[in-house]
């Protein structure tokens, strides 16, 4: 039997669909997904490239359902892993109902934004142009900066909103529900995610050392979870996870005097992955040095980022 979407349309029925979050790195596709579902899902920080994985996430209401895919930035790589994230981005372009595209509130639009726009004249979805971190400028600019990107693509909207300050971040749900095919919902409405609480875990790891470790440093770090069991009572996690680094000078830096910074990013961390497993949470961290893992195919996939998954 075939789908009358008017009918369905009239009857009340809802939308659901893919997006997926594109951008250079570090324009906040991380920050607004996770202000989008309201929980903390794909990790943040001010450095670029923190998004390593397809991060999917579920938005679920009256209307019907969203199911974002928070990509890693496209970005011109530098090794095997930078490889990985690029074909990890570009490749969801075709997989998706409708593409937002997360830029700098800005009229400069250089090479990085014109690769990211040749991308998109390969696929017939709609983008949507998102300008983020308009709370970084003045309201009179932002036009200016609307008027550049109109010039280069045919977007099917434009909005400007802040994700960090929650500005227009509704208009941002209205303008993809608008776009959205008819259809049942891809996930139960309680959903979130589908990322195993393991590897959000190791996320969560990593996205505290990217904050507290210095800047040449959390490009080359991975986090493995080595052991992540609940006790009978189900009121405690025990979880062991390692730091991976390139280098023995790296380590020393991880671990810090007397193991200060060890202690300060496996703090850090706990308090996020307890409120996430709303339990507590015994953390234990060590360091290892894997030199040149991210040029590494068989490292590379033993640290979670499978090309076969791509």
């Amino acid at each position: 039997m075939k789908l009358d979407l008017n009918e369905l349309k009239n009857n009340g029925g809802t939308k659901s669909g893919f997006v997926t979050l594109i951008g250079r790195p570090n324009v906040g596709k991380s920050t607004l997904m996770n202000h989008l579902i309201g929980q903390k899902i794909a990790i943040t920080s001010r450095k670029p490239q923190t998004t390593r994985n397809r991060i999917q996430t579920v938005y679920t209401c009256d209307r019907g359902q969203i199911v974002f895919l928070d990509t890693p930035g496209i970005h011109r790589a530098k090794n095997k892993l930078g490889e990985y994230m690029v074909n990890v981005a570009e490749r969801t372009l075709s997989e998706v109902d409708v593409i937002l595209w997360l830029v700098e509130p800005t009229t400069f639009i250089g090479a990085g934004e014109q690769h990211i726009v040749q991308q998109l004249k390969k696929v017939k979805q709609p983008v949507v142009l998102i300008i983020n971190k308009i709370d970084t400028v003045q309201k009179t600019e932002v036009a200016k900066f609307i008027d550049a990107y109109r010039k280069i693509y045919n977007f099917a909207d434009i909005i400007a909103a802040s994700a960090l300050r929650g500005q227009n971040l509704q208009e941002i749900i209205d303008v993809i529900f608008k776009y959205l095919p008819y259809g049942p919902m891809f996930y139960d409405e309680d959903t979130i995610t589908d990322q195993p609480q393991r590897q959000i875990v190791a996320e969560m790891i990593r996205e505290k050392a990217l904050r507290c470790l210095d800047e040449e440093i959390p490009h080359g770090i991975a986090v493995a979870i080595d052991r992540m069991t609940e006790r009978e009572d189900g009121g405690m996690f025990d979880i062991d996870a390692t730091i991976i680094c390139e280098r023995d000078s790296h380590k020393g830096i991880i671990i810090g005097k007397g193991g200060a910074m060890l202690k300060k990013i496996g703090s850090a961390a706990r308090t996020d992955i307890e409120n996430m497993l709303e339990a507590r949470v015994n953390l234990k961290l060590w360091v290892k040095v894997k030199k040149d893992w991210r040029d590494s195919d068989f490292l590379i996939k033993n640290f979670g980022y499978d090309k076969k998954e791509i």
